[in-house]
């Protein structure tokens, strides 16, 4: 009964914010990532455009079938994924319906394709589009695939890999800070980073059997910054420690174990920690050491630039060795093997100080998120020895 009289406050909560004059996308965000996330399809359909704002009077009608099909180059494998994407539709679903909607995914994602011709399309996406179809239905879903795809799912739609690989690049040192023995463990194991990348660019649809799970994700992802899904990627990994450790350390075992998801992960307590973790290592303190990893893909050298962007507070002095170390890279790759061998015994001071303050937002929730952040902000002018 408890729990029905909090789902009902959050109802009510959720209406108010969207009846409110302008809209609350801020209390629409709290209610996305917090615990149970938008509750109903019939919310989500509300407060999805919300979180994304697309407007819903305004939407462009579908072209006709037969005109979006025809001479596109992206059409056989587009239909051979959806096709293949039987698993995706409700079990139970009459095939003449699922039929049906599976021409309508078809015809989604030709029509965001064909509207923007810089974005590529890539195996997997059709799963995120098959989430928002159901959720959503198909007019809709275009507006809301076609906000996404520009925005959250850009670096994927690249007519290579190279950001996609970056973005993985951020899984080891958000392991890292939290759990120093997983990611040395995964390390010696060579294990990489690709069993999460099927999870990252379908948002974790295509490896979780269960519907009600991955809405409650597009709910939490929608609401937060574009790097969450590897966030919750990280705390899936941590969550497995155990397993993880216990495993046969080689590339052909761990890979093996990660990437086989468990279905039944405590889906709340996981997403609260993925918040947790990106308040307090936000990309922007990850980003060196993302770029280190990249450094065999030659992605460093923009991300030291966001970097330096992204910690505006840094000394002076900082960005003068900055430049120097750029005049010294020639030099430094020769010395990669050595580099790599610090990196991976590299001092961590400052994770108890993080850990202790880890506690202290679990345990005081949305108050806290505001007094960490703005630590955080305070915190680099003291920790920003980042370029040694």
């Amino acid at each position: 009964a408890d729990f029905d009289a909090k789902k009902k406050r959050k109802v009510a909560e959720i209406y108010q914010a969207l009846n409110s004059d302008p809209i609350n996308v801020a209390t629409l965000r709290r209610m996305a990532i917090s615990e149970g996330g938008l509750l109903t399809d019939e919310i989500r359909r509300k407060v999805w455009p919300k979180l994304l704002s697309v407007n819903t009077d305004d939407l462009p009608p579908l072209p006709a079938r037969k005109e979006l099909r025809e001479d596109n180059k992206d059409y056989q494998q587009v239909l051979l994924d959806v096709r293949r994407s039987l698993r995706r539709f409700p079990p139970g679903m009459p095939d003449d319906q699922r039929e049906g909607l599976q021409e309508e995914l078809i015809d989604i994602i030709l029509h965001v394709l064909q509207r923007n011709p810089q974005l590529h399309y890539y195996q997997g996406y059709h799963d995120i589009v098959v989430t928002f179809l159901l959720v959503v239905g198909d007019r809709l879903a275009t507006a809301l695939v076609e906000k996404l795809s520009t925005h959250h799912l850009r670096d994927f739609m690249d007519s290579t890999m190279d950001n996609t690989k970056h973005i993985l690049n951020y899984l080891m040192p958000i392991i890292d800070q939290v759990n120093p023995e997983v990611h040395d463990f995964m390390q010696s194991a060579e294990v990489g980073t690709i069993f999460a990348l099927s999870w990252l660019i379908t948002w974790f649809g295509h490896v979780l059997s269960d519907f009600r799970h991955v809405v409650r994700l597009y709910d939490f992802f929608l609401a937060c910054h574009p790097l969450m899904p590897i966030y919750f990627a990280a705390v899936i990994v941590l969550h497995r420690e155990q397993e993880v450790l216990d495993c046969e350390c080689d590339m052909a075992s761990v890979h093996h174990l990660l990437s086989q998801i468990p279905q039944d992960l405590p889906y709340e307590s996981l997403i609260s920690k993925a918040g947790d973790l990106f308040v307090q290592f936000p990309p922007s303190e990850l980003a060196k050491e993302a770029a280190q990893a990249a450094q065999a893909e030659r992605t460093a050298a923009s991300t030291f630039k966001d970097f330096e962007l992204a910690s505006v507070q840094q000394r002076p002095d900082t960005v003068l060795r900055q430049r120097f170390r750029e005049r010294l890279r020639g030099e430094e790759r020769l010395r990669g093997e050595e580099r790599t061998k610090s990196i991976l015994t590299k001092p961590r001071t400052n994770r108890f100080v993080k850990l202790a303050v880890m506690g202290l937002t679990v345990a005081l929730g949305a108050a806290a998120l505001a007094m960490v952040k703005s630590a955080l902000e305070w915190a680099p002018k003291f920790q920003l020895q980042i370029f040694p």
